[in-house]
């Protein structure tokens, strides 16, 4: 986060209303800092901070004095602050804010928001910075339609799992990866997904900001070199002749390569490469073939 870029208006305290205030902050240029944040830090009653040294830098670059009690609010603590916040919620302002971003994308806020809700407590929000809309903007592909995944599971099985989910999805997907599991990650995208076009988002609204397309294989070659900071990455959805293809119609070219003395998964993982169908529907589709001989 690189607070300090800029300069933001000061505002005056005003009263917040009760409840929940769920609130974007910046990426890490801080004149995306919107005046409603700035004046909502300065008021609010209660604070719920992801991590809460870095809510107090935000405060100090933005020339904000802190008056609210701020409490951590994480991953692994954010059940057990429940109760505490909504009480909170119910006779004064709390506001939500993570480390940059919008609370609740791939960040804490749901297990408050969601009680909240239940129990009748208002919700608002201060809109604001997202990783997800901005790399979509910058990518520069047909994202008109979209699919936001999260992180990219991190196990190699469970991430090609995932990546076969997206064999014929005509939507465009939007991720966030580690620097040090990106090259893998769009290694075996590339291999699964075949030759789309991609972007690979870094360091959004900051000094270095990149941003880096082509095919998931180029993308793929260019990482293996090291990449660092903050990673969003966007993949061009399926086209319609990618999604056409069936199972079904790709039996004959994995038979032809089983009798070339090829084993049966690795033949249907080679045929499914790039043509819109899984390995595991492929090995299902030949096994149904042969039992209906």
């Amino acid at each position: 986060m690189l607070y300090g870029m800029d300069t933001c208006a000061r505002r005056e305290p005003e009263d917040l209303p009760r409840g929940v205030i769920v609130a974007a902050t910046p990426l890490g240029n801080i004149g995306d800092a919107s005046p409603r944040l700035v004046a909502a830090l300065a008021s609010a009653d209660v604070i719920a901070a992801e991590d809460t040294r870095r809510t107090r830098a935000l405060a100090s670059a933005l020339g904000v004095q802190l008056r609210a009690e701020v409490i951590s609010n994480f991953d692994h603590n954010e059940q057990s602050r429940v109760e505490r916040l909504l009480d909170a919620a119910r006779h004064g302002s709390v506001l939500v804010v993570t480390d940059a971003g919008m609370p609740l994308v791939s960040d804490p806020g749901l297990s408050l928001v969601n009680a909240a809700h239940d129990a009748g407590v208002a919700v608002t929000c201060l809109p604001g910075p997202s990783a997800v809309p901005t790399a979509l903007a910058l990518s520069g592909l047909n994202v008109g339609h979209f699919l936001f995944d999260g992180f990219a599971p991190r196990k190699a099985g469970a991430r090609r799992s995932w990546l076969e989910s997206l064999i014929g999805q005509p939507r465009a997907v939007c991720f966030f990866e580690s620097p040090h599991r990106l090259a893998e990650t769009l290694a075996a995208a590339a291999e699964v997904l075949g030759d789309r076009r991609a972007a690979v988002c870094r360091e959004l609204t900051k000094t270095y900001e990149e941003v880096r397309r082509g095919s998931l294989a180029e993308l793929a070659e260019w990482a293996a070199d090291g990449v660092r900071g903050e990673i969003t990455v966007v993949i061009e959805g399926a086209t319609g002749e990618e999604a056409a293809e069936a199972p079904e119609d790709l039996v004959g070219d994995v038979e032809e390569l089983v009798d070339q003395g090829m084993r049966l998964k690795d033949a249907c993982r080679q045929v499914a490469q790039g043509r819109g169908v899984s390995h595991k529907q492929l090995y299902e589709a030949v096994l149904q073939a042969r039992r209906d001989r």
